[in-house]
């Protein structure tokens, strides 16, 4: 194009040049003519002002031509007349132009209104929408009806044995999918049986790589064989239209579905789409994270725990053991059985060793007074020593066991529930029993056996 418009533009621009040149022989003065003193017309000047004017109309309308041929659109047809055609013709008067969509085209492949590619479109999208509305309803038909017997005797083979969906394929023996190719390719080349011979159904398209239909040089689609139901043809103009019209709303709908019925055939393996069988769907994602994952353990309750017993069941008036706190649970439960074991040992200590003491330490009175008398605080001391070693060293908690519970070194196999409830309650009777025995002694100055009188001798 570049070398086009300097040749355009040079051309006129030569025509001014050269203007002065050629100039009528006749309007050149010779030296033997006199000069006449009257004005004369410059006819020269009149000869330049002509070829000056005409070389400038000329390059403004070459240069207005190029211009108008560059911007101009291109109207591109696909395997249309290659001519558009007659301004009378517009695609969007044609018949499928229903509600609620109207005219649908947003990418204007009719805006060359060119009739021949409308109408081999046209063709292309009936076809379609025939074979689609076919398809669906095969994929409808066998969930509850199939032919009996044999689809292929040789290979003992039932309709009943053929899976619905795509999964029929597998299915499928190689010769029955030649013999559908087979079918499909005669209707197709012979237009339905309605041509003269098997090349009348579909010529050549001049200069393209398709064949044509056979219907396209006249009304697409129509094969004269009352499509789809094959019961006769309907001769009312307004039935007609109505009838054309439904099959293609109908086809477009079927393409539509066919399609979806693909798509969820292929990602669940069912021909009706059970999602249940999509488990790597994204939009399963957080379904399937949530089956994966174990639900949370319900809300801790204290009130479950061992130790709720009668008459008191679940007794708490100070609020220490809300529900959901189990550390809070396993930290007082663990102190609770720590303080009913000692209690039980010093109960029980504070009545034997009013009959029995160690040897050496006859002098050391009975009660809390031992404490505070040798050699019964060194026994104090000793104690205290050997119970910081258990605490700290051997009987320490264990998340992963209940509170307070150390193992068994004696394999007497008895901590159950039973006995852990029977632990629980002893112990906090030994509590009050240990705190009654302090205070009477501190009040009474009596040991435990003497504070209830029993007097008997020491052994």
């Amino acid at each position: 194009m570049a070398p086009r418009k300097a040749l355009a533009l040079a051309l006129p621009a030569a025509g001014l040049v050269a203007a002065p040149l050629f100039v009528t022989p006749g309007t050149v003065p010779r030296a033997s003519q006199p000069v006449s003193s009257q004005p004369t017309q410059d006819t020269r000047s009149g000869s330049v002002s002509a070829f000056t004017v005409a070389g400038s109309a000329a390059a403004v309308a070459v240069v207005s031509a190029s211009t108008r041929t560059r911007s101009a659109k291109v109207v591109r047809h696909f395997f249309g007349g290659g001519q558009t055609s007659a301004p009378s013709f517009d695609p969007a008067k044609e018949l499928g132009v229903q509600e609620p969509v109207g005219f649908w085209d947003p990418l204007g492949l009719s805006a060359d209104n060119d009739e021949a590619t409308f109408k081999r479109r046209r063709a292309v999208e009936i076809k379609h929408g025939r074979i689609a509305m076919y398809a669906t309803m095969g994929y409808i038909v066998p969930e509850y009806f199939k032919f009996p017997g044999f689809l292929s005797p040789s290979l003992g083979l039932k309709f009943s044995d053929v899976p619905n969906g795509l999964a029929a394929l597998s299915k499928l023996p190689v010769l029955g999918g030649a013999q559908i190719i087979a079918f499909c390719g005669l209707i197709e080349t012979t237009g339905f049986f309605q041509a003269d011979s098997t090349t009348g159904g579909r010529g050549p398209r001049e200069g393209k790589f398709s064949m044509k239909d056979s219907t396209e040089s006249g009304e697409p689609g129509n094969y004269g064989v009352g499509f789809p139901t094959f019961l006769g043809t309907v001769d009312d103009p307004e039935t007609r239209k109505s009838k054309l019209a439904a099959e293609l709303a109908n086809g477009r709908l079927a393409m539509m579905a066919i399609i979806g019925m693909f798509f969820q055939d292929g990602l669940t393996g069912s021909a009706w789409g059970d999602w249940s069988l999509y488990t790597s769907s994204p939009l399963r994602a957080a379904e399937a994270e949530a089956e994966a994952t174990p639900p949370p353990p319900p809300p801790f309750d204290p009130r479950l725990e061992i130790g709720v017993l009668p008459p008191l069941d679940f007794f708490d008036p100070a609020g220490f053991c809300p529900a959901g706190d189990e550390e809070n649970f396993r930290k007082l439960r663990a102190a609770e059985l720590k303080h009913g074991r000692v209690a039980m040992m010093a109960a029980l200590g504070a009545s034997i060793q009013h009959y029995v003491q160690f040897p050496g330490f006859d002098e050391v009175p009975t009660g809390i007074g031992a404490v505070t008398t040798a050699p019964g605080t060194y026994g104090f001391a000793a104690l205290f020593l050997v119970s910081g070693v258990l605490e700290l060293a051997l009987w320490t908690e264990d998340p992963s066991k209940e509170p307070g519970n150390f193992g068994d070194p004696l394999n007497l196999g008895q901590y159950d529930i039973d006995m852990r409830n029977k632990e629980l309650n002893n112990g906090r009777f030994a509590m009050f029993a240990a705190i009654g025995i302090l205070v009477a002694e501190l009040v009474t100055g009596k040991d435990g056996i003497d504070q209830i009188g029993l007097d008997t001798p020491t052994i």
